[in-house]
């Protein structure tokens, strides 16, 4: 039980570790206090969807859908760089100079981009279904708890992130703070688009 829930965990938290547009959405979401419970569990319970289908088999089901890719692909790229767009002009608007003041976002619109920022980035499908779904397979009899344990590192990492941003709010008490910030994830969401695209060119 342990061997397999450890490597499973180990593996989802080095896979979720590096910094990506996903990860960039939930930082700001913590640092501005907005609707933190709803993103954490919206993404946490995304990788938990998507791990226990790829341990499931659900992997072998995209030979038989090829267009889904493409279509994931350019929809992904197509909301990143608009995300991206809005980031760039959030650096230059009023909203980066006042942060304590800006308007929240809703609810809605805010699960809406979490969502969106999950199930539209064709990478999340290969780290956990493709990925982590096949090394599930070296775990005989134990495919249960290595899927366990790669749900609960997404848990740790966005709770940590989403709630453990606090922490940083005394930094980002300053208008120019935001300012970084903001142009920080639009340059995150283009670099991130821009690498769908072009391993899509040269795949």
């Amino acid at each position: 039980m342990t061997a397999p829930l450890l490597a499973g965990f180990l593996l989802g938290l080095s896979l979720i570790l590096p910094i990506g547009a996903q990860n960039a959405f939930v930082l700001r979401i913590g640092l501005r206090g907005e609707h933190v419970l709803a993103v954490c569990l919206t993404c946490a319970l995304s990788d938990a969807v998507l791990i226990l289908a790829g341990v499931s088999g659900f992997a072998q089901l995209s030979a038989r859908v090829p267009w889904a890719e493409t279509v994931l692909l350019y929809g992904g790229a197509a909301f990143l760089l608009a995300y991206g767009g809005r980031s760039f002009m959030a650096a230059l608007g009023s909203a980066s100079l006042r942060p304590a003041e800006a308007a929240p976002d809703s609810l809605g619109r805010v699960v809406l981009t979490c969502l969106a920022l999950t199930w539209l980035n064709p990478h999340v499908y290969l780290d956990t279904v493709v990925l982590i779904g096949s090394i599930s397979t070296q775990f005989d009899g134990g495919k249960g708890w290595f899927a366990a344990g790669a749900m609960t590192a997404s848990f740790v990492f966005f709770f940590s992130l989403g709630f453990g941003a606090r922490l940083l709010k005394p930094l980002f008490a300053r208008p120019v703070t935001w300012r970084l910030l903001d142009v920080t994830i639009g340059l995150i969401m283009w670099a991130t688009a821009a690498r769908l695209l072009l391993n899509r060119s040269t795949g």
